[in-house]
C-alpha cells in the first residue's frame, strides 16, 4: 500500500469532474431515449480520429489536446453522429445494432491503424483506459470552456433537439472526454449515474446522480493511488458498484412504500 498523495490526484480528480459536468445530464438523456450504446460508439469513433492524427504526426501538443488532433476527433466523431442521424431516421428499428456495428468497426479500424507501431498496443490501452492520474491543470482548461458552452446549451436549448442536434452536441462532447479519461470511462461517466438515478427525476435526480459520479471518481482515484492500480479501471469499478448500489436502495425503498400503502 502507498501513500496517498492529495495533491497528485487533485487535477486527475477535477478532471473527472469536469466530465461528469456534462456526461450526467447527457448520459441521463441517453438512457431516456433508449440508445444506451451510442456513446461507447461515438467515443471510439472519436478515439479513431485520434489514432488518425497520432499516427500522422498532427498534433505534438501536450497530452494530445492540441488543435490538430482536437480537429480531427471531433471531425470524426461528427461523421459518426451524422452517420447515426441518417441511419436512425431510415432504420429505427435496428439503430442499436448499427450502433454496435460502428462501435465495432472503429474499434477494429484503430487496431489495424496501429498493427505495425512498435508502441502500438500501449496506444490503445491509453485510448481504452485512459490516462487520468497523468492529467495536468495545464489540459483542463480548453475542455472546461467547451463543457461550459455545452451545458449553457444543453440545459437552455434541449427542448428543441432532434436526434441530429443532440447526436452533434454529444460527439463534441465525447471528443475532449475520450482524450481526458479514455472511451471506458467516457460510457461508465455516462451510464453509471444515470442508471443510479433512472427513478429519481427532477433536480434531485440530477442532484443525485453528480453526487454517484464525484464519489464514484475520488473513490477510484483513493483505490488506485492506495494500491498502485491503473486509475481508470478503479474508477469505472467504483461508478459501477455505486450505480448498482444506488439502483438496489431505491427498489428497496419503492418496495417499502408499496408496502405500507398496502
Amino acid at each position: 500500500m502507498n501513500e496517498i498523495d492529495w495533491a497528485l490526484l487533485a487535477a486527475p480528480f477535477a478532471a473527472g469532474m469536469l466530465v461528469l459536468a456534462t456526461h450526467v445530464p447527457l448520459g441521463r438523456e441517453v438512457l431516456k431515449r433508449g440508445i444506451i450504446f451510442i456513446d461507447l460508439a461515438i467515443a471510439q469513433v472519436a478515439g479513431l480520429g485520434v489514432m488518425v492524427a497520432q499516427l500522422l504526426e498532427w498534433g505534438h501538443g501536450e497530452g494530445g489536446l492540441d488543435w490538430p488532433t482536437q480537429l480531427t476527433a471531433a471531425i470524426a466523431a461528427c461523421a459518426g453522429a451524422g452517420l447515426l442521424t441518417w441511419s436512425g431516421k431510415r432504420w429505427p428499428e435496428i439503430q442499436e445494432a448499427l450502433i454496435g456495428l460502428l462501435f465495432v468497426f472503429a474499434a477494429s479500424a484503430g487496431i489495424l491503424l496501429l498493427a505495425h507501431n512498435p508502441h502500438g498496443g500501449e496506444h490503445l490501452k491509453d485510448m481504452l483506459a485512459g490516462q487520468i492520474l497523468w492529467v495536468t491543470w495545464a489540459q483542463l482548461a480548453l475542455p472546461a470552456a467547451l463543457y461550459a458552452i455545452v451545458l449553457a446549451v444543453w440545459f437552455v436549448f434541449r427542448q428543441r433537439f432532434g436526434d441530429g442536434g443532440f447526436y452533434l452536441l454529444f460527439a463534441l462532447t465525447v471528443t475532449f472526454s475520450v482524450q481526458l479519461v479514455g472511451v471506458f470511462l467516457v460510457f461508465t461517466s455516462l451510464i453509471a449515474p444515470a442508471l443510479a438515478s433512472r427513478n429519481r427525476g427532477g433536480h434531485k435526480g440530477l442532484g443525485f446522480a453528480y453526487g454517484i459520479g464525484a464519489l464514484g471518481y475520488g473513490l477510484g482515484l483513493a483505490a488506485s493511488a492506495w494500491w498502485d492500480l491503473p486509475s481508470g479501471a478503479a474508477i469505472a469499478c467504483a461508478l459501477c458498484l455505486l450505480a448498482s448500489v444506488g439502483l438496489g436502495s431505491r427498489q428497496l425503498y419503492e418496495k417499502e412504500i408499496r408496502y405500507a400503502n398496502t
